[in-house]
């Protein structure tokens, strides 16, 4: 199915949406097609939720919608950093595929996400669906990549990560001011980071208002807690009074002093996540929403544990995230699932939801979820394939992860930090080792035997499957300094 089409079946299906989420199927029964929301925080670690048993942050109210929903503990985005990540949850495809597995879009960027490429807004849209996204995007900051080319009717936020700006640590960038767009227009240059919070929650309260009345799809991606780390005043009075003094008097951006109140921050977007539940609930809509709450990688400032590696690693702590799913009634409440699930599935599992077709004409890595989420099915991958740019670093099958060495060395030795690789063949049982202390290589021959056969394959595969990211020759910033 082309992207042509799936516009003309979003035009010709808007105005049914407008008379509400219900629709019927050929037996003329009713059938609810659920709102659908994506609440994406950037770099917040595995542990950095209190139902993920962090005991450093304070999260009641998403801890609230995971005990009136499902905790996802093996759920998997496709990379870790911020914009292959963002390319595999709007694709439903590996980063790879789409040809955007290599580093991070930036200002002025020439690559970005292929308008051919078929995104998940797209698909709700064929479908009637309201789309909006209020946050950061980074897929590309090229009027030809900005999400209101890419399937959403509204759009408020960051073209890119907050940190691509003149205060950037690495000098060498020579950013210019940070925008701040509606729409594709720039309306602001460095805005108030302490206020992204606080204002991205109020637009898609907003939207939440303004389309209760008919089925949306509502992306939620937060630029916090992604260094450097702002919050709004009220939060800050939870700060120690030295460090609030410090950045009272930080020249420039104090980024080393702006860590210390990671744990604020997480506290912020607990309450957005509220903000948004209690909006559903006020416009009678609760029971009929599906809400996912994710990060797009690991940490760089936060927690893993129990697992190793943070953002930018292969190890679990680098793409394994903490996951929340709640739409009452049809997701048990209280249920735990440790199955092999990524957030490639949105694509597809919400396509099914809401009654559209998805993409033929091209490979979609994603899978339907929802005999998961609802009758405890198995996970629809046979396996889960971390790249680190265009290589591939590991699988995992079942309980079993490969790592595919990259240099001679002995496994004591190695880093498990930021950006970190194993730099030997390794084998791990995640279910009794999710901190891949153990290597159990030499033990299991034939299992190594066949997830290398795996990997193999899928690599052929990929390489006859791929699709170009999108590229302008002439990129231009969106503002200059």
């Amino acid at each position: 199915m082309s992207k042509h089409f799936l516009q003309l079946l979003g035009s010709f299906f808007a105005a049914i949406a407008l008379t509400g989420n219900v629709i019927a199927n050929e037996d003329g029964n009713a059938l609810d097609r659920p709102n659908l929301v994506i609440i994406l925080t950037d770099d917040q670690g595995y542990a950095d939720l209190g139902c993920f048993g962090g005991t450093h942050v304070k999260t009641p109210r998403i801890d609230q919608m995971a005990a009136e929903g499902a905790r996802l503990t093996s759920f998997y985005v496709a990379g870790s950093v911020c914009t292959p990540s963002r390319a595999a949850l709007m694709t439903g495809c590996y980063p790879k595929r789409v040809g955007l597995a290599k580093g991070v879009c930036l200002a002025g960027d020439k690559n970005g996400l292929n308008p051919d490429e078929i995104t998940i807004a797209e698909v709700m849209q064929s479908a009637g669906y309201r789309t909006g996204i209020f946050g950061k995007w980074h897929l590309g900051d090229q009027p030809e990549f900005l999400p209101t080319r890419q399937g959403f009717d509204e759009f408020f936020g960051l073209p890119y990560s907050h940190d691509i700006h003149p205060f950037h640590t690495n000098k060498k960038h020579h950013f210019p001011p940070l925008p701040l767009l509606e729409m594709e227009t720039v309306i602001e240059q460095d805005p108030d980071a302490d206020y992204l919070t606080q204002r991205i929650t109020q637009r898609a309260v907003d939207f939440i208002t303004r389309h209760h009345d008919q089925p949306f799809l509502l992306y939620l991606p937060h630029p916090i807690p992604h260094r450097p780390i702002h919050m709004s005043p009220r939060f800050m009075e939870e700060v120690p009074d030295e460090i609030q003094s410090k950045l009272k008097t930080e020249k420039g951006v104090d980024y080393a002093t702006r860590d210390q109140i990671y744990n604020q921050a997480i506290s912020e977007i607990d309450w957005s996540v509220g903000q948004v539940l209690d909006a559903l609930r006020k416009h009678g809509i609760d029971d009929n929403t599906l809400v996912v709450f994710t990060s797009d990688n690991g940490p760089s400032i936060g927690s893993a544990t129990p697992l190793s590696g943070k953002k930018g690693s292969s190890y679990e702590g680098g793409m394994r995230v903490p996951a929340v799913i709640r739409w009452p009634g049809r997701i048990p409440a209280g249920m735990v699932s440790d199955k092999t699930l990524t957030a490639m599935d949105l694509l597809p599992t919400f396509a099914k939801l809401a009654k559209a077709d998805l993409p033929s004409d091209r490979v979609i890595d994603g899978k339907d979820i929802w005999p998961v989420l609802t009758e405890d099915a198995d996970s629809p991958h046979d396996a889960f394939f971390y790249f680190k740019s265009n290589r591939l670093n590991a699988i995992r099958s079942g309980k079993w992860k490969l790592h595919f060495g990259s240099a001679p060395g002995k496994a004591a030795k190695q880093k498990r930090g930021m950006g970190s690789g194993s730099i030997i063949n390794a084998l791990y049982d995640l279910d009794s080792d999710p901190g891949e202390a153990n290597n159990l290589l030499k033990l299991y021959p034939e299992v190594t035997k066949q997830l290398r056969n795996q990997a193999t394959a899928f690599e052929k595969e990929l390489s006859g499957n791929s699709r170009p990211a999108g590229f302008i020759e002439d990129a231009k910033p969106l503002t200059h300094r």
